[in-house]
């Protein structure tokens, strides 16, 4: 995990105690970045850090999109503040970490994270399914889920905090699964003693084909659970390529046709929004039982019949240790 932290300040060579010497954050304006993706309102950027001459390792930067309403600029700004806060408490590895929070040569206000690589669980699950690969190995699933599982018992057990919107692409990875982190705090809501958002005036934001039943429903209560059925739904991208319930209606006559808006049933796709899709099981062969099971229980609608990110955590560690 070296890799992905930055190196500390540099000692000052002219001071005569040794004092570390804080180098200024200087984040270059969104042209003269690589785009690495986007959210809602947002823009994520590669920045590339060499202080002094010194290689560093480089950052990934969050900035409000230029192409923003005022208003809209003002929502998502309080958001990325909202994140900043949250984020700059965080020390996990299996969480993006913080690393500032500073005022950009353009004037805008940006986040600046770890850079946890190159591409999200999405981008690798959109590649292998243009590529027809099929669901990725069981050994690979494992591994996303057991990091998962470890960042959320972190966040829930350690911070007392519900993510609000698990899902692939909150999830980044390096290369060939060396590491994988859970990012984009900014939705997240506290949870009191029995693990419950129980503050009336914070909403769950999360992202519709990954809300639990309770989420849709105007007084359902919203607990760590609503992670668990979004880390379900998560598992399910990895053994389907596909995003839960946007296939259902369309017409599957040609494999090869992409998505297509006009064909979608509206209608079916609301219906069964909260609920458990379908596996194809001819595709998983028995080295995906385990993670079958734990998609099952994880997508329960009765949160209570989910198991919390420890039990799901103690499972996993246990059957690595009868490998």
């Amino acid at each position: 995990m070296e890799a992905f932290r930055s190196p500390k300040n540099p000692i000052s060579r002219d001071k005569p105690d040794g004092a570390a010497v804080p180098v200024p954050v200087t984040i270059p304006a969104s042209p003269f970045m690589q785009k690495l993706g986007y959210g809602t309102g947002v823009n994520v950027y590669l920045m590339r850090r060499s202080p002094r001459g010194l290689s560093r390792s480089p950052w990934a930067v969050k900035k409000i999109n230029s192409k923003c309403t005022s208003s809209q600029q003002s929502i998502y700004q309080q958001r990325l503040n909202e994140e900043a806060k949250i984020l700059k408490d965080l020390q996990h590895p299996n969480i993006v970490g913080y690393r500032a929070f500073t005022e950009a040569n353009d004037g805008s206000m940006c986040l600046a994270m770890e850079y946890g690589g190159e591409k999200s669980l999405t981008d690798l699950i959109e590649e292998r399914s243009a590529k027809k690969l099929g669901p990725f190995p069981a050994a690979t699933i494992f591994k996303v889920a057991l990091s998962m599982a470890r960042g959320l018992k972190y966040l829930h057990n350690d911070k007392k905090l519900l993510h609000g919107d698990i899902k692939s692409s909150n999830v980044v990875v390096k290369g060939d699964f060396e590491a994988i982190k859970i990012c984009d705090v900014g939705v997240s809501l506290p949870l009191d003693e029995n693990m419950t958002v129980s503050d009336p005036e914070l909403c769950y934001i999360g992202t519709e084909p990954w809300k639990p039943k309770e989420a849709l429903e105007d007084s359902g209560v919203i607990t760590d659970r609503a992670d668990i059925f979004a880390f379900g739904l998560t598992l399910w991208e990895m053994m389907t390529l596909s995003v839960p319930h946007l296939s259902l209606g369309e017409d599957s006559g040609d494999e090869d046709e992409s998505f297509d808006e006009d064909c979608f049933d509206e209608d079916a796709y609301y219906a069964a929004l909260g609920t458990r899709p379908a596996l194809n099981m001819e595709e998983l062969d028995p080295s995906y039982q385990l993670l079958i099971d734990l998609f099952c229980v994880c997508t329960n609608e009765d949160p209570k019949k989910r198991p919390s990110a420890a039990s799901i955590l103690e499972t996993l560690e246990e059957s690595l240790s009868q490998e």
